[in-house]
């Protein structure tokens, strides 16, 4: 921002300068032209004066002298005829006496006693300021005198001007640019340490605080207020993790303790009343895995995490090697298949977990002599696929809600499994899809970013607990 702000003053500036600087160069130049012009046409007119006057008297002989002097001081050309516009006399020691310049425009009209001021270009192809007047005395016409000026010296003047302009201009811009620059450290400072703490909150902690000290008054209050919201987000997410952390302990003991006495009125009861207890036993051990899974999930979702390469094929041998055995007693086979993925980005501990409540699922739905397939496709895609009833479309579309469970669902899950995925998968950055897989059972895709070269994360965590879901 500090950048785009210093842009903006600076524009601006040239902006200004701009529109005063080029119409004062042009003025400059077309005076200085003007003045050139004017100075040319006086000379001329007195150099014909006294040229007018030595043909009268038929001094033709201090032509050459006179008109040489003034060429020699002023760095001009002058040419001097006679009525019949005969060259008597040329400055230029290259130019030839005796010739004619009569059918010439502008000797022509001296003749008919016309002065001409004009810009034109002379023999060598050099611009030059030209005056040709008549020697006349009255309406008697006794020659003419043509008095030219190279552009050049005009033009030096003119490009001096524009390069002080130009210089005044730099130094006004440089000016500009330190104070703009000033301005916009001191305007942006408190955003700077407010992007800072934003940054340092978001991975869970506020070392920190922005500045409130400097800068606009309305960005001091911002990052005042900021810095209020994020010590009481910061009391609250503390207050929910030692309810976490509390409730996780004073739930088990009761509920370990509500199994125990249940288990022992077993020997007390009427046969026919074994059945119901049993299914007392297994709601109590259901409400204990949903109590653990939301736990879990509320600590997933307080602690701040940061994805990190992780290997995609080790992981997905790893966890099948372990849940191979649990599927061999269930006569379900486990298969993984495709290329070889490589890194992904996931957060610590997530891909594990990610395939064991996935892998948990589908066994759990799995016939036996059935087949889990874990397909890799190349750019960082997993999907796990069953061979299991499948889910239809409005069951899909629910899937991930917290405790929600198929109305056609037998098993004892606590709805919590899919949740914990998605969130795991989306902390990640990566996205979740339950699709119908070909035939009968469900194909969960599962897209992470894969490492193409240097991330823009850093730093490391620890690793979260983990977590295991019953459910879908």
């Amino acid at each position: 921002m500090t950048r785009r702000l210093l842009l903006s003053y600076v524009a601006l500036a040239l902006l200004v300068l701009a529109g005063l600087e080029i119409p004062l160069g042009y003025v400059y130049a077309r005076g200085e032209t003007a003045h050139a012009s004017q100075n040319i046409e006086r000379d001329a007119a007195m150099l014909a004066e006294i040229t007018e006057e030595n043909i009268e008297k038929g001094q033709l002989g201090e032509l050459p002298d006179v008109i040489g002097d003034y060429a020699e001081r002023t760095g001009g050309r002058v040419i001097v005829t006679d009525k019949r516009g005969i060259v008597l006399a040329d400055s230029d020691p290259a130019g030839r006496t005796g010739v004619s310049l009569a059918d010439q425009p502008d000797i022509s009209r001296a003749l008919r006693n016309q002065p001409t001021v004009t810009t034109t270009t002379d023999s060598n192809g050099t611009d030059v300021l030209a005056a040709t007047m008549p020697g006349a005395s009255g309406t008697t016409i006794r020659g003419t005198l043509r008095l030219t000026y190279p552009m050049d010296e005009v033009l030096v003047r003119v490009y001096r001007i524009w390069g002080a302009l130009a210089l005044a201009g730099a130094c006004v811009l440089a000016v500009v640019a330190l104070v703009a620059f000033s301005m916009a450290r001191w305007i942006t400072r408190p955003l700077r340490t407010l992007e800072a703490a934003t940054t340092q909150l978001a991975d869970g902690h506020l070392a920190s605080p922005p500045d409130t000290t400097t800068g606009p008054p309305e960005l001091r209050r911002l990052a005042a207020s900021f810095t209020h919201t994020a010590g009481r987000l910061h009391q609250l997410l503390k207050a929910q993790q030692a309810f976490a952390s509390e409730a996780s302990h004073q739930l088990k003991t009761p509920l370990t303790a509500l199994r125990l006495r249940l288990e022992n009125f077993e020997p007390y009861l009427d046969p026919r009343a074994h059945g119901s207890l049993e299914e007392a036993v297994g709601e109590v051990e259901r409400l204990g895995r949903m109590v653990q899974g939301l736990l879990a999930l509320a600590r997933l979702e307080n602690t701040a995490t940061t994805p990190e390469p992780v290997d995609l094929d080790a992981a997905l041998a790893d966890r099948v090697a372990m849940w191979e055995p649990l599927a061999a007693e269930q006569y379900v086979a486990i298969d993984i298949t495709g290329p070889p993925v490589g890194q992904v980005w996931a957060i610590p501990g997530a891909l594990e977990q990610i395939i064991d409540n996935l892998l948990a699922n589908a066994l759990r739905v799995s016939p036996p002599s059935t087949t889990i397939t874990l397909h890799r496709v190349p750019g960082g895609e997993l999907h796990i696929v069953d061979q299991g009833p499948g889910m239809s479309e409005a069951d899909r579309e629910r899937a991930f809600d917290r405790f929600w469970r198929a109305s056609d669902s037998h098993h004892d899950g606590t709805g919590l499994g899919l949740p914990i995925v998605r969130h795991l998968v989306d902390a990640s950055g990566g996205t979740i899809t339950l699709r119908p897989a070909s035939g009968t059972g469900l194909d969960v895709a599962v897209r992470l970013r894969p490492v193409t070269g240097q991330s823009s994360y850093g730093g490391r965590v620890p690793r979260s607990a983990s977590v295991s879901a019953r459910s879908r």
